[in-house]
């Protein structure tokens, strides 16, 4: 779906009016007729403020164009109800919620990580424990959070 039908569909899912949605982002009535078919977008400061407003990624709003993963754990952040938050509760797209919570990263380190990857992803290969922590090692050394 396209940036144009997320922002009328979610503009009509909270039963607004252009002039209202407008309102409550701070814009004229006529940007978001603008960006309802398509001649504009939303700029970054008034993605992040719908973001909020409406409880929704920016990733969403752009219609998912690109498929994010956590930089801690390389998991995809595929649904919104995954994705970290702020303690302001603004999303951080960044992270999933099961590494990064209230401002906070849950693994102090790389090792702890791993220590919790080996005890609780499958084996179906049944690889050593020390194979798969090079493994995890590799992978997760390729992360924002990592390097």
């Amino acid at each position: 779906m396209e940036t144009k039908d997320i922002l009328k569909n979610l503009r009509e899912k909270h039963n607004l009016t252009q002039e209202q949605m407008a309102k409550q982002v701070m814009v004229t009535r006529q940007a978001v007729s603008r960006w309802e078919t398509g001649e504009t977008q939303p700029n970054t400061d008034t993605l992040k403020l719908l973001s909020r407003k409406f409880n929704v990624s920016i990733n969403s709003l752009l219609g998912s164009p690109c498929l994010l993963i956590c930089q801690c754990c390389g998991m995809p952040l595929n649904e919104d109800s995954i994705i970290s938050r702020e303690p302001d509760g603004s999303y951080n797209e960044d992270y999933c919620k099961w590494c990064y919570t209230d401002g906070k990263f849950i693994y102090k380190s790389k090792d702890s990580l791993i220590d919790f990857l080996i005890n609780n992803m499958p084996n179906p290969d049944e690889k050593s424990d020390d194979e798969r922590r090079s493994l995890f090692e590799r992978q997760l050394s390729q992360l924002k959070h990592w390097k």
